[in-house]
């Protein structure tokens, strides 16, 4: 099925019921996300934060469970438990770090631009987790990065990565970026593809209204590392048609 046959779920304007249930819906997943990230703050001045991993996945299941959703993981086997990967996702919505996260048992440290420290309670959260900074426009991004990420798998830390750089607004997954597949090769990690399916229409950027409900699949295939007779942007491509295919079969199942 080719995109322009989809039938997009937002094509459609909301009922006054779903209205209802989305001001619902926002409501508790504030009066969730507040308290426990209070607490993980907390924690976070004197325990270091892969030692609470517990307290940010029951945040993230809470998160889930809390739009109704029926949420499962497929993992391929190859994924070892042991080893720190980069994670590639797809990138849907506001909850994409919270609908990934429990796919698997790595801890993840997250990548998120600087600027967004700055916001209240969520940005201060993300910058004392440990999350890595990225300062738009600085000449030394890259090898800063590089530093970063070499630093957070020496612990044992897997990084969490959106190479499409911005959410989707159709469902589409859009081009990866090739910076940090340049990255994975300088630091010798292997680069895992995260599908996220089914949060499409729950969540869309630009809109507020939440939907409740729906079958939520996070994909996690097999691990990927750049061949020698490839470029970065040829291997970002190639992670980008796995997770590119998960989400096409995707709309085909769900929409004919």
């Amino acid at each position: 099925m080719t995109a322009t046959l989809r039938i997009d779920p937002w094509s459609r304007s909301p009922s006054l019921g779903e209205r209802v249930v989305s001001g619902v819906l926002w409501t508790f997943g504030v009066l969730w996300l507040l308290p426990m990230m209070a607490v993980m703050m907390g924690l976070a001045l004197v325990v270091p934060s892969d030692r609470t991993d517990w307290l940010n996945r029951l945040y993230c299941w809470g998160q889930v469970r809390l739009t109704g959703a029926r949420w499962r993981a497929v993992v391929d086997p190859a994924v070892d438990p042991e080893i720190a990967y980069i994670f590639a996702c797809n990138h849907v919505n506001l909850l994409d770090h919270v609908t990934m996260y429990n796919a698997t048992p790595h801890f993840k440290q997250g990548v998120e631009l600087a600027s967004h420290f700055k916001i209240p309670v969520y940005g201060w959260f993300m910058k004392q987790r440990g999350t890595i900074g990225v300062h738009k426009g600085r000449r030394d991004q890259l090898e800063r990065l590089r530093t970063d990420v070499r630093a957070e798998l020496n612990r044992s830390h897997s990084i969490l990565v959106f190479p499409e750089g911005t959410r989707t607004r159709d469902g589409h997954v859009g081009r990866f970026r090739k910076g940090f597949f340049r990255i994975s090769r300088a630091v010798d990690a292997p680069v895992v593809p995260v599908t996220v399916t089914g949060m499409y229409p729950i969540l869309k950027k630009g809109r507020m209204l939440y939907r409740w409900g729906g079958e939520v699949t996070v994909w996690v295939d097999a691990p990927m590392s750049a061949r020698e007779d490839e470029d970065d942007q040829a291997f970002a491509n190639r992670v980008q048609a796995v997770v590119s295919g998960r989400v096409q079969d995707w709309w085909e199942a769900a929409h004919g």
